[in-house]
């Protein structure tokens, strides 16, 4: 009988790590549709920059930096909570200050350019 629980024990690591493992794949798949939200962003200026008022499509533009930033701080939250959860055995996660700073640098570049994109 122990080793039938054994084995469950070693099945149920296993999840936790592929758990661990998914959360850091969801984590730059949130970034990489932020970085989607920022490229949108620089589009809009460049399709509408003759459009007149000018402060339309600049606009338009930060929303989606500003959608780009909630994206940033929002996988950044899930994925820490997600961890805490989690125990890891057979992987190393990703600590969460290393999320909390890409957060923290991708929000600094979208405010630089959403900054950018009113200057031109």
């Amino acid at each position: 009988m122990s080793d039938s629980n054994e084995l469950a024990e070693t099945r149920t690591d296993w999840a936790e790590d592929r758990t661990i493992l998914a959360n850091e794949r969801t984590f730059a798949g949130w970034m990489r549709t932020g970085m989607a939200c920022l490229g949108v962003a620089l589009g809009l200026k460049a399709v509408f920059s003759g459009f007149s008022p000018t402060w339309v499509p600049k606009l338009v533009a930060n929303v989606f930096v500003i959608v780009a930033i909630f994206i940033f701080w929002s996988a950044r939250n899930k994925s820490c909570q997600t961890l805490r959860r989690m125990q890891d055995h057979a992987t190393t996660p990703q600590p969460t200050t290393n999320m909390t700073l890409i957060a923290v640098v991708m929000t600094v570049g979208a405010i630089a350019t959403g900054a950018i994109l009113w200057w031109l």
